[in-house]
């Protein structure tokens, strides 16, 4: 059972442990329960470690609970293990959970995947029904766990802490000060403004914890990223100034999706608009990692799934190390709308 926090996990425990020890009582041959956390973090995340000690501290919960539901009257014939996986790979879409799951099912014999209603590695949007469609490929059972989900909160309010106004503070009071002019006025009436603005949006403005010693090291990055966005937005412009002004006016729209490499809300923003302010590509909608854009020539598509953004954006948020990750081409997308467009007009000439 693969195991994530969630507001159904525990009776999900109760129900595993419940179906393994009703086998174990009524066969003789030797049952094995694992409980596993699928490691949702990425190595070059700065947030890893702590996620990854979230794990190990579910985990630690699930032992207590496995102690109070099978108390001292435990088969002799049943076992269980617990652990993290995953913890050493990139891991991004439903399929690279199930490519995990299934590789650790077949390693140690295990025929059935009991899943949590609630169980969600990868963010906060319901992965269950791709995961399921993905742990179908391999020779193994996937059941869901009949539990009960409780209601959901729809509260905005978050808590509010000190790195988080001290981030909202000194992001208003640096924007105010650069649309001022500089004068002893500007600087008070900057402090009262982000004051108020840090008041109202404190609470709400960061989806988890802002790293005051992270921060200076991401502007740092950001500094040499503008350039290179800038530099971006000018070779896009003569591309598209060349396709305009061409007497054949060789454009190619079409809609593609994007599941970028990217995760947070701030490097998944960022990302989204530099795709936009580049000529050529506008990014319609994004869903957690998955962007919908609109491209208008082939080029256009080249560089999107060349990477080059995408790549960017996660040296600024992550780090050097980040640039390892494989390109939107190399992780096999873009290829479909290459073939479509190689291969569609011939099709087209054979049915005439």
């Amino acid at each position: 059972m693969p195991v994530a926090d969630s507001v159904t996990v525990r009776n999900t425990v109760a129900y595993a442990v419940e179906q393994a020890e009703s086998a174990a009582r009524e066969g003789q041959q030797q049952v094995s329960l694992h409980l596993v956390a699928v490691a949702s973090t990425r190595s070059v995340d700065p947030d890893a470690q702590s996620e990854l000690g979230q794990a190990k501290d579910l985990l630690d919960r699930i032992e207590v609970w496995l102690d109070e539901d099978l108390g001292a009257e435990r088969p002799s014939n049943l076992d269980v293990e617990t652990g993290v996986i995953g913890a050493d790979r990139y891991l991004f879409s439903p399929g690279n959970y199930a490519d995990v799951i299934l590789a650790y099912a077949e390693e140690h014999g295990i025929e059935r995947v009991i899943l949590d209603p609630e169980f969600n590695p990868g963010g906060t949007t319901p992965m269950l029904r791709p995961l399921e469609v993905e742990l179908v490929r391999g020779d193994i059972e996937v059941e869901t766990a009949p539990v009960e989900r409780p209601a959901r909160s729809t509260a905005l309010a978050r808590a509010a802490t000190l790195p988080k106004y001290l981030t909202v503070f000194g992001a208003s009071y640096l924007f105010y000060l650069l649309l001022s002019s500089y004068k002893p006025l500007d600087f008070f009436t900057g402090a009262i403004t982000a004051t108020i603005v840090t008041a109202l949006l404190a609470p709400i403005a960061f989806s988890r914890q802002p790293s005051l010693t992270r921060i200076p090291k991401q502007l740092a990055r950001m500094a040499i990223y503008v350039p290179y966005l800038l530099k971006e937005i000018a070779v896009a412009n003569l591309q598209i100034a060349y396709v305009v002004l061409h007497p054949s006016l060789p454009i190619d729209p079409e809609m593609v999706d994007l599941e970028a490499a990217v995760w947070g809300d701030a490097a998944v923003t960022t990302l989204a608009n530099s795709i936009t302010l580049t000529p050529g590509t506008l990014t319609v909608s994004v869903s957690e990692q998955a962007f919908d854009i609109h491209s208008l020539t082939g080029s256009a598509r080249e560089d999107l799934f060349g990477g080059g953004l995408e790549r960017a954006v996660r040296f600024v948020f992550y780090g050097r190390e980040a640039a390892a990750i494989p390109s939107p081409r190399e992780r096999g997308q873009g290829e479909d709308s290459d073939t479509e467009s190689e291969v569609g007009e011939p099709e087209v000439a054979d049915d005439d």
